[in-house]
């Protein structure tokens, strides 16, 4: 077509025709990405849907294992915890993390109380913390043990775990694995062996002994497991069926797992932290824990409910046990006045007015505190605070929520004050830095000029 009876085609013919194949393939191959593929491997597919049900075979059963639940195409990671409840989100926050470094699956226990009430029912984990949000964050799922294991059986199953707790504490005279109340109530019948010395940290920073993450993580792939599990590893039967098992490698479990870390001891006070920043910080309330916490700080603070609620500032004073800890300096000269607390407030508010044009002038405390007196004086400093035995939360809600209201407060303040040593305080602050890219103080004590600067 572009040449004349006779002729040979031109070069500027030729160019034109080699132009328009061109532009056509190109066209072809834009508009049909179906039929034409680029032979490049790029990043695994993850589905945006997280439902836990793709993880287990179907509902709860009598036992968890591969013939009852478990799926045998998933490995899956496990701990439990045994302290106080801002401990324990802490420690399922490095279970977490831990299951993303070793790409398995976490199973979430309930939180079991400890330092609240002994009678308080176990708390299902999902009931507090958004999971559905949490794993769209991280782009991972979660399973809870209650999706897993029907909570009403009677079945023990037989489980090998490893032990980091024992190894951590092999200074002591017989050193032995951490017990939870959680296994006992998942009917749990455990074998433990002692993990290698090599997964401690070694940090220059021993205030207390902690592990390494990555040494742990290494024990849920063959070679690590392989190698340790020839070695002389103490191994203790299990308490009611009396069998030495190998820890499982389709269940990893840990036996405690609140003092790991990647780089040095107490790394959740540390911006760099991998387990907060990968996993902590998109450990959000529910919005039902929102709406309950906001209905009470509306009435502590009488902010109507059509009226938008108020900036404020958020304050965790902790006395109870840190008395214990004063060595002998009287409680008053120990424990920070009100005054060092009202000094760090201000500074709050002002770097919140210059910083962000914001205007906190709502103060309202979170404290163990039970002296009437000291409370007074907190209303002569115009602030404010949830009376949860005026609100009947308790009776209402039950005996978990106070704990939750009181640290959705805290997270929800423009502005945050703490108590330095206070892992709740250390939670807060970080959730408003993260949050909120509020202004935090954490309040120094232990001597009367502790919090000069």
């Amino acid at each position: 077509m572009f040449c004349t009876q006779g002729r040979k085609p031109s070069l500027r013919a030729i160019c034109v025709a080699l132009t328009g194949v061109f532009l056509l393939t190109f066209a072809t191959l834009l508009l049909s990405p179906l039929r034409y593929r680029l032979d490049v491997h790029g990043p695994p597919v993850h589905t945006t849907i997280f439902d836990s049900q793709l993880y287990v075979q179907g509902p709860p059963t009598q036992r968890f294992r591969v013939s009852d639940n478990l799926r045998n195409d998933t490995k899956y990671i496990t701990s439990w915890t045994s302290a106080g409840w801002t401990n324990d989100v802490i420690t399922y926050g490095n279970l977490i993390y831990l299951a993303l470094i070793t790409e398995r699956i976490p199973i979430i226990p309930k939180f079991r109380s400890t330092h609240i009430d002994p009678s308080a029912p176990p708390f299902v984990f999902g009931d507090v913390i958004d999971v559905p949000r949490l794993s769209r964050a991280i782009g991972f799922h979660l399973l809870q043990w209650h999706e897993v294991k029907d909570p009403e059986s009677q079945v023990l199953d037989d489980l090998g775990c490893w032990s980091v707790w024992e190894t951590l504490h092999q200074h002591k005279e017989i050193p032995e694995p951490r017990r939870s109340p959680s296994i006992d109530l998942l009917k749990l019948d455990i074998s433990w062996t002692r993990t290698p010395a090599w997964v401690e940290l070694t940090s220059p920073f021993k205030q207390e002994k902690h592990a390494s993450f990555w040494s742990l993580a290494s024990l849920g792939f063959p070679e690590a497991r392989s190698s340790s599990l020839k070695s002389s590893l103490t191994n203790h039967p299990s308490p009611h069926h009396q069998v030495s098992l190998p820890p499982d490698d389709h269940l990893l479990c840990f036996d405690f797992l609140y003092y790991a870390s990647a780089h040095r001891t107490y790394e959740w006070e540390l911006d760099y932290s991998p387990a907060w920043r990968f996993v902590g910080q998109h450990m959000r309330w529910t919005a039902r824990m929102e709406k309950i916490a906001e209905t009470h700080v509306r009435r502590a603070m009488d902010v109507p409910v059509a009226e938008p609620m108020p900036p404020y500032v958020s304050i965790h004073i902790r006395h109870g046990d840190f008395r214990d800890q004063c060595e002998g300096v009287p409680a008053d000269q120990c424990l920070a006045s009100l005054s060092v607390i009202a000094r760090r407030v201000s500074e709050v508010q002002d770097e919140l007015r210059t910083r962000k044009g914001i205007e906190a002038t709502h103060v309202i405390v979170t404290s163990d505190e039970s002296d009437p007196e000291w409370w007074a004086d907190v209303r002569a400093l115009g602030w404010t605070w949830v009376d949860y035995a005026a609100e009947q939360t308790e009776e209402i809600y039950g005996k978990w929520y106070p704990v939750f209201i009181d640290a959705i407060i805290q997270s929800n303040g423009a502005g945050f004050v703490g108590t330095r040593g206070s892992t709740m305080s250390l939670l807060a602050s970080r959730r408003v830095q993260s949050w909120h890219d509020g202004a935090t103080r954490l309040v120094r004590w232990g001597r009367p000029d502790a919090d000069d600067h």
